[in-house]
């Protein structure tokens, strides 16, 4: 689960580049419980343990109830996390780059599963929808907050 599945029904890729540290990015997207504190797309959040590989968290989204458990973490860097929720399995992948203009962050995703199955077109937009939505509330977040 360290790699997206390529082979997925639906499969999003965005980027955005913040005006802000990786640490104050790192610091945002690692602190688990405080992600319904800036994130309207989550209702709630629960880290189980530190943010650590192996260790997972529950968090709802309007939609869904899912749980993921972290298998990847290089520190400012890199993130892998994945679950199941109601029959979708997803791998979601987090990257920090620091460039000249702030910081280069990259989402990834991919869905796997029946539902995915049934309906691409519509979980593809429903995913893309939820990743846009985050990293706009992260980068309004961190150049508010900390820029």
């Amino acid at each position: 689960m360290k790699h997206i599945v390529h082979t997925a029904y639906v499969t999003v890729e965005l980027h955005r580049t913040i005006n802000a540290t990786p640490e104050t990015l790192w610091r945002l997207h690692t602190d688990v419980n405080a992600w319904p504190s800036w994130n309207a797309g989550i209702t709630k959040a629960v880290l189980r343990g530190p943010f650590t590989e192996g260790n997972a968290f529950d968090w709802d989204t309007p939609s869904l109830s899912i749980s993921s458990t972290i298998a990847q973490v290089h520190p400012l860097r890199r993130t892998v996390w994945g679950g199941l929720a109601h029959g979708i399995q997803g791998v979601h992948i987090w990257t920090f780059q620091e460039t000249e203009d702030g910081t280069r962050v990259t989402s990834q995703e991919s869905w796997t599963g029946e539902p995915v199955e049934a309906d691409p077109d519509g979980m593809g937009a429903a995913l893309s929808e939820s990743m846009h939505g985050w990293l706009d509330a992260l980068k309004f977040t961190a150049e508010r907050t900390y820029g």
